[in-house]
């Protein structure tokens, strides 16, 4: 057996793949044009089942499973090619233009902008990160930050939305599905924790440490080897101002070094997280869709119907646009068991036509759709 002569024969056969294939896409484009004059759909869920039985018998027991995949995509890319010659500039893709030509070319050095927390806070460093000269007002809640946004009093607010350590900001997904809002860039701040105490205790004196549910998470290792008492908080510059108000010197915060000169804290420990590469990934949001020049990451909301397939034929139009997924977070839709809202992040340029393709079609195949927006991430 000469592995040569059975390439070449492979090469023979991909050949004619690629002329069928185009072959294929061709009569496609024409029942494109038929659907567009009969104002017919371009998904037949029973005319792609009818299909998939069909070649799956002729491809008998032993190819069933390859072909029934094959022909799945090959219908997918059928569908991506009629979207395309039946797309019509659609609300969203004209507010998405509006955006660009609207938005300056520069990101604003200064703005008013809400934080949750106090002074200290980490979307404090996240807010002077992405801003000259913030105008911070602070909130009790991440409820509170949209809608100081939402109302306008507020221009931007900062919102923690997943850690690498922890996770994601859970409270921070589901209020994004009730708000009105447009994310313009986001931004990722390295956490570094310490163990602030009172001056003159003694790391020996700690019984109990404050801190947020995040901190808290990405300290476990070191808090269960200490023996710590856990008490939850908003935040972690709140757990340092309870620490330096308290009179109890039993008691820490597990917070950032900068709440040490905030709050008149001494450093009773350092380097306590689990991970030394601890990041938090912040978003900036907006009341209006703004978009600046070299955005490149886009992301969007959506639930799928609940039936059999629906999440695959959403993930394989990115496969066949070309556009790279780069998360999926699903969450549980309320009073609805089972059912989840799925969150998307996507690496592309906002001047791709593969995007605007991909968001065209996903808008109209899903039950409930949201744009958040296209923007860049400072690292």
């Amino acid at each position: 057996m000469d592995i040569k002569k059975l390439r070449s024969e492979i090469d023979e056969i991909n050949s004619g793949l690629v002329e069928l294939y185009k072959k294929r896409m061709e009569v496609s484009a024409k029942i494109a044009e038929y659907k567009r004059q009969n104002k017919m759909p371009v998904f037949d869920a029973a005319r792609e089942r009818e299909l998939l039985n069909k070649v799956s018998e002729q491809a008998g027991e032993e190819y069933e499973q390859g072909v029934r995949v094959l022909f799945s995509m090959l219908m997918e890319l059928s569908r991506s090619h009629q979207n395309r010659i039946l797309s019509e500039t659609s609300p969203l893709s004209q507010e998405v233009k509006r955006a660009l030509e609207e938005t300056p070319c520069l990101f604003p050095e200064k703005a008013v902008v809400a934080c949750q927390g106090i002074e200290g806070a980490n979307s404090q460093t996240a807010c002077e990160k992405l801003f000259g000269f913030p105008n911070i007002m602070y909130f009790n809640s991440f409820e509170s930050v949209f809608s100081a946004v939402e109302k306008g009093l507020c221009k931007y607010g900062i919102l923690p939305l997943e850690n690498s350590t922890a996770g994601s900001v859970r409270q921070v997904y589901d209020l994004m599905v009730e708000k009105n809002f447009s994310i313009v860039r986001s931004v990722r701040v390295q956490i570094n924790h310490v163990l602030l105490t009172k001056p003159g205790v003694k790391l020996s004196d700690i019984t109990e440490v404050i801190s947020h549910e995040q901190a808290i998470s990405q300290c476990s290792d070191y808090i269960k080897a200490k023996g710590f008492k856990v008490t939850t908080c908003e935040n972690t510059a709140l757990a340092s101002k309870m620490v330096a108000e308290s009179d109890r010197t039993d008691v820490a915060a597990i917070a950032s070094r900068s709440c040490a000169e905030c709050y008149g804290l001494n450093i009773a420990d350092s380097k306590i997280q689990n991970n030394t590469s601890n990041y938090t990934r912040f978003i900036c949001i907006s009341k209006k869709l703004e978009i600046y020049p070299g955005a490149d990451r886009t992301s969007i909301m959506m639930v799928t119907s609940h039936k059999p397939g629906s999440l695959y034929r959403v993930l394989s139009r990115f496969f066949a646009l070309g556009v790279n997924l780069t998360k999926l977070e699903s969450r549980p839709i309320p009073g609805r068991d089972f059912e989840f809202r799925f969150y998307f992040d996507i690496a592309e340029s906002v001047y791709s036509p593969a995007l605007a393709q991909l968001i065209c079609e996903l808008e109209g195949e899903v039950e409930e759709f949201s744009y958040l927006g296209t923007y860049s991430e400072v690292i």
